[in-house]
């Protein structure tokens, strides 16, 4: 009796990460980072990159194995993802091959009698909770990095501060929002960005996201600039649908009431009013996107 965690720990393991090791070595991070990012010990990274592995071929010659390895490899490199993602995604891809594909091949050779079935094992959901966090924190991180690196951005930023937030898929409450810890910032004409993304941390600018989502909204992302009418003009020119509401009432039921009749709008705002600053609020299916609109407004 061979289980197919034997094919994994055997044939899969060793390939991957040699593979993966490689490819950020190309990268010209260090055995030093290379070993922190995967886990693994340097000597491991040394063995690895220098061929010292038995490695299979059939993985080796994949074409989604190496498709994996260079995304996972250019997202560990730059940052942009992190090492929980990679791993969910390297899970994610093994589950998919055990399920009819090329581990299920191999494992029926090492056991010829599974021929004999004709069912596949389903053994993990590709549509993880987890994943879905990991990618949401992930686009966040993206946004925030065109927004950092966005000449200008800073004369956008309300005084309150602006926050870039995505929702889960299914999110239902703040809990379920990624956003940055605080606010970003305009300090001397350079945006802040104080922390990364967590969940939970964002009670304005995610509410206002989660209000619109409850009104019809089919947007996962919300950032938050100052107001002035031109910018508001200048999205409508570009083709944005944009609603005002009442900042004085309840922002829910305001939302609701100003979404009736466009819950596909990409922007809403409100001018204001006692003690509320006015404020426009950017809305789209992801926290890149919605950076990009900020950005093409400059």
């Amino acid at each position: 009796m061979r289980f197919i965690e034997e094919i994994v720990v055997e044939e899969f393991l060793p390939t991957f990460r040699s593979m993966l090791a490689e490819s950020l070595r190309e990268r010209e991070l260090t055995q030093s980072e290379v070993a922190n990012l995967l886990g693994i010990s340097q000597s491991a990274v040394s063995k690895y990159v220098h061929g010292d592995v038995e490695r299979n071929d059939r993985l080796l010659d994949h074409r989604g194995m190496n498709e994996l390895v260079e995304r996972l490899a250019e997202g560990l490199a730059d940052g942009e993802m992190s090492p929980v993602q990679a791993l969910v995604e390297a899970e994610v891809f093994v589950r998919e091959l055990e399920h009819g594909g090329l581990l299920a091949a191999l494992h029926e050779e090492a056991v010829p009698e599974l021929g004999e079935y004709g069912g596949e094992f389903a053994v993990h959901d590709p549509d993880s909770t987890l994943r879905a966090a990991e990618r949401t924190l992930s686009s966040v991180r993206q946004g925030l990095r065109v927004l950092e690196n966005t000449s200008g951005f800073a004369t956008l930023i309300p005084a309150v501060g602006s926050n870039l937030v995505q929702a889960l898929p299914d999110g239902q409450n703040i809990e379920d929002v990624a956003a940055v810890p605080g606010r970003l910032l305009d300090v001397k004409g350079r945006t802040t960005i104080p922390a990364d993304p967590e969940y939970g941390v964002s009670e304005h600018v995610a509410s206002v996201l989660l209000a619109a989502r409850a009104a019809g909204s089919d947007a996962l992302a919300a950032l938050n600039v100052g107001y002035e009418p031109e910018l508001v003009e200048a999205l409508e020119a570009a083709g944005y649908t944009a609603v005002e509401f009442d900042a004085e009432t309840d922002v829910e039921a305001a939302i609701d009431e100003a979404l009736a009749d466009a819950p596909d709008a990409d922007v809403i705002y409100q001018t204001g009013g006692v003690g509320v600053e006015p404020v426009v609020y950017l809305l789209g299916e992801d926290a890149v996107a919605v950076a990009e609109r900020a950005r093409d407004l400059l």
